[in-house]
């Protein structure tokens, strides 16, 4: 009996066992005796063992997926381009500080090369510019002693403020302000902040009394996200968009309304029109700019402008996913270029003059209306031409205003952020979270967009407060464009 061993194919007596082994060829075997049967059987068997083995050590992989091992390492992106800065780019770099606080000198008595102590003196001399942190950075302790005194007027004991802290707490303001702003500002987990405060710091504190402090700054804070508010609501463009939120286990919504100088962030159990009418109590006299969602009907507004970004991702989800069938390709391929077209016409603008621009401009419209008016077979295509005609009059609104973007973009980056932290901190546990939630995220992001110090911006709001009973105007944008 001849027998040999393969990678993967065993060959006994003239017959090989491996995946394209027939019934016939296995009877074969089977007559050739016991001896053979087993020593395939148990050579079979450690052939497996090795293969689990061999999976067990590379990394996991959906079965349908390619190894992560096995992938060529790319260095291009997906579309093609070189990483990096195009060649004659003129780079940039950190600027150099203005002040220095300490100068040290060095110099050498020894070539460190050869050992010589010879060495020649030169006029020569060049600067390092280092920036650290210092040894021993560590948060200030201070002793505040506070002289009471008896008012005969009043008939009782007053003593002086201390602007540093809030009443009845032992950390100062900008404590407060730092570590809310980790928070909601850039989305530090609790207990992130915990261990920065008590490993870097060296000051022990709990994420209980963090919570309570930063329930107390939202309180405060409270004439600010009433102003957001409004600033909003009085804009010229506000972007709408909304996105799920977890408030202790049950779902809600946290909607955003913003632009470019103002971000609101609202908590709400509702994601259709209780919630739209609690933020819009009043008629919002400007563009409003939102996808498709049919809550944002209930809106009274000046002017709307729908997302062609999303109406464009719909051709492409349908491609992908639904009946593309009958007339799809021709009906979107229709709707695509009317899109690409309108949003040419739009940048080059100030190229055109007013007489072309208008002719275009009407050429828009009509071809919209044929896209409308022809009826398609395709079920899906049939679904968007419903669509295009219930918002024909909000499809090309940034073409009479070029203010108005088409897209929805600043929405959607200004609800990132609040995505992030959903995933590290799994939402809110109460309502009062929630509205702590809602409320320092919007100081902090608008803070943000108007070029302000969020730390020293808090804590002086705090200083103010403590002092006044008051806090001071929210600022405002600097050098703000006009919307």
């Amino acid at each position: 009996m001849k027998v040999a061993v393969a990678d993967t194919i065993i060959e006994v007596g003239g017959i090989k066992i491996g995946p394209s082994l027939t019934e016939q060829q296995a009877e074969k075997l089977y007559k050739l005796g016991q001896e053979a049967v087993v020593f395939v059987l148990t050579t079979q068997a450690k052939m497996i063992a090795q293969r689990i083995a061999d999976s067990a050590q590379s990394p996991a992989a959906p079965s349908s997926a390619k190894p992560l091992y096995k992938k060529e390492n790319k260095s291009k992106n997906k579309r093609g381009k070189k990483i990096g800065a195009k060649k004659g780019h003129v780079g940039s770099r950190r600027p150099k500080p203005v002040h220095i606080d300490r100068r040290q000198e060095h110099s050498l008595e020894i070539c460190p090369d050869c050992g010589n102590q010879n060495l020649s003196r030169r006029s020569r001399k060049r600067t390092r510019i280092i920036i650290d942190i210092p040894e021993g950075f560590n948060v200030e302790t201070v002793e505040h002693t506070i002289d009471r005194r008896w008012c005969p007027e009043c008939k009782k004991i007053v003593e002086p403020k201390v602007p540093d802290a809030l009443d009845k707490c032992t950390f100062g303001n900008r404590i407060l302000a730092f570590s809310s702003w980790l928070h909601y500002g850039l989305g530090s987990t609790l207990s992130q902040i915990v261990e920065t405060f008590n490993y870097h710091l060296q000051m022990p504190i709990s994420e209980g009394g963090l919570v309570e402090m930063w329930h107390r700054l939202a309180k405060i804070l409270t004439p600010w996200y009433e102003q957001l508010k409004k600033d909003a609501l009085s804009s010229a463009v506000l972007h709408g968009d909304e996105t799920g939120w977890r408030v202790n286990g049950r779902t809600h919504w946290l909607w955003c309304f913003g632009n470019s100088d103002v971000t609101y962030y609202m908590i709400d159990r509702s994601r259709g029109s209780p919630a739209l009418n609690e933020f819009f109590q009043e008629f919002f006299d400007g563009v409003l700019i939102t996808d498709f969602w049919a809550a944002y009907n209930t809106v009274c507004c000046a002017d709307r402008q729908m997302c062609l970004v999303h109406l464009l991702g719909e051709l492409k989800k349908v491609a992908m996913y639904k009946d593309s069938s009958g007339d799809w390709a021709a009906f979107s391929k229709k709707l695509k270029r009317l899109v690409h077209d309108a949003v040419r016409i739009w940048k080059r603008r100030e190229q055109f003059g007013q007489e072309r621009y208008a002719r275009r401009r009407k050429r828009i419209e009509l071809r919209l209306r044929e896209l409308i008016e022809t009826e398609w077979d395709n079920s899906q295509a049939n679904r968007l031409r419903k669509r295009l005609d219930r918002y024909e009059d909000y499809l090309f609104t940034f073409l009479d205003k070029p203010y108005v973007p088409f897209d929805n973009n600043h929405a959607e980056r200004s609800i990132r952020p609040a995505v992030i932290m959903r995933k590290n901190s799994y939402a809110n546990r109460s309502d009062k979270g929630a509205r702590t939630q809602s409320t320092l995220m919007s100081i902090f992001r608008t803070l943000k967009q108007r070029n302000a110090n969020p730390i020293s911006t808090v804590a002086q709001a705090l200083r103010q407060y403590i002092q006044t009973g008051n806090i001071p105007p929210l600022p405002q944008k600097e050098n703000m464009a006009p919307e």
